[in-house]
């Protein structure tokens, strides 16, 4: 069977689901938007595995701009994601944001960086505190703060949600607005000189398209293969683990410690996780959860920082992949020299779900109008791994 579509999203995540809501609504668009994805449960989707976050808390600028968009998307759910038809109830729309923000915290050599984020930070509007060890052991007195220098705290506009409830708000909304889902492979994309002309499917499907998004997370590289342009764009392991303290902990932002743990509420329990040290950091492409990563680098560093977590049960676990730029753990936003109708949006790092709808409205504009409108976003643009020249952020977690 043979197919076409004016625009052809391959990943139908998060960041997929976001770009075609955003075309597919913009009033000087009337053509058809197709998004194809290899996993109609999305069980293995790095969307529906994360750890569904957002947060101001950056060190680049325009990552910061990013997030401040996005909080007041997900804020704002209704008036984006509502159906026409009226029929869905408040609970239908509810994503379950908690704006409980993040808490960074510093160790002696740390608070320097802490500090400088943190005006850039105020400069764009985000509402970021600086805590003294004094006023971080006042307001979360479960804490152990005597080795600390400095926390860095979000008062508003940071926090989780529900990660599978806002893919399937979007989902459903682009269903409505003509948005058509095929949940296939790619096996080869067809181009002649600088464009890209059809996208064959493992079932043999074909697709002719105009605008071509890879969205494809973890398996982005390999989309980039097929048109012989190398992205330097790995799946990375991340493991998630499910706790219970039977102490009662008040008043818990996301707390990211300064050795990297991070643990956060979920419910009545918290979860929490760690990245692997870059020397034991391979790309991975498997779901086994490292329980050594637990008992070994994350149990510790909880026990040590709040006493309370020294006779925790941990009850649950999962593990799903960053999209991990090598180059410099930022986005790859836009087109390729090599080839001009095929947008890339890889290599989030695990930013992506949280970015997903500023970068959603940044497809959309390099798609129908050829250039950014709403937030310049030029600074993540392909030339940046061409050249070597990365946009180094400070704040990866």
């Amino acid at each position: 069977m043979h197919l076409t579509s004016d625009v052809v999203v391959i990943g139908g995540g998060i960041i997929g689901s976001a770009a075609a809501f955003f075309i597919a609504s913009d009033p000087t668009f009337d053509g058809k938007v197709t998004v194809l994805e290899k996993d109609r449960s999305y069980k293995s989707s790095s969307t529906t595995l994360s750890a569904a976050s957002i947060r101001q808390q950056f060190s680049t600028p325009e990552n910061i701009k990013i997030s401040l968009f996005g909080i007041e998307f997900l804020r704002n759910i209704s008036e984006h994601l509502a159906l026409r038809d009226g029929i869905q109830s408040a609970s239908d729309l509810d994503i379950g944001l908690q704006e409980k923000g993040y808490l960074l915290l510093a160790g002696g050599d740390g608070q320097e960086v802490l500090r400088n984020n943190n005006a850039v930070q105020k400069e764009l509007g985000a509402d970021i505190g600086l805590l003294s060890p004094k006023q971080l052991g006042e307001r979360f007195p479960w804490m152990n703060c005597d080795d600390l220098s400095l926390g860095s705290l979000g008062n508003q506009g940071e926090g989780w949600f529900d990660a599978y409830s806002l893919l399937q708000l979007f989902r459903a909304k682009n269903k409505e607005l003509g948005v058509e889902y095929i949940y296939d492979e790619v096996v080869e994309l067809k181009y002649n000189h600088n464009k890209i002309s059809t996208v064959t499917l493992k079932t043999g499907q074909t697709i002719q398209g105009t605008a071509f998004i890879n969205a494809a997370g973890p398996a982005a590289s390999n989309i980039a293969s097929m048109v012989k342009i190398n992205l330097p764009v790995e799946s990375r392991k991340r493991c998630v683990f499910v706790f219970h303290c039977r102490n009662q902990i008040t008043n818990c932002p996301l707390v990211v410690d300064n050795s990297g743990v991070y643990f956060r509420p979920e419910g009545e329990h918290f979860i929490c996780g760690v990245s692997p040290h870059e020397n034991n950091d391979p790309e991975n492409f498997d779901y086994q959860v490292d329980y050594n990563l637990f008992d070994e680098a994350i149990w510790p560093t909880l026990a040590h920082r709040v006493p309370a977590f020294e006779s925790i049960k941990q009850i649950n676990s999962w593990a799903g992949h960053y999209a991990y730029n090598l180059l410099d753990q930022n986005v790859i936003l836009g087109t390729h020299p090599q080839i001009d109708n095929l947008y890339f949006a890889n290599g989030f790092s695990g930013h992506g779900l949280q970015q997903a709808p500023a970068v959603g409205r940044a497809l959309s504009e390099l798609v129908l109008h050829g250039n950014y409108r709403s937030l310049d976003l030029s600074v993540f643009e392909f030339s940046r791994i061409l050249k070597n020249t990365p946009v180094k952020e400070l704040n990866v977690i």
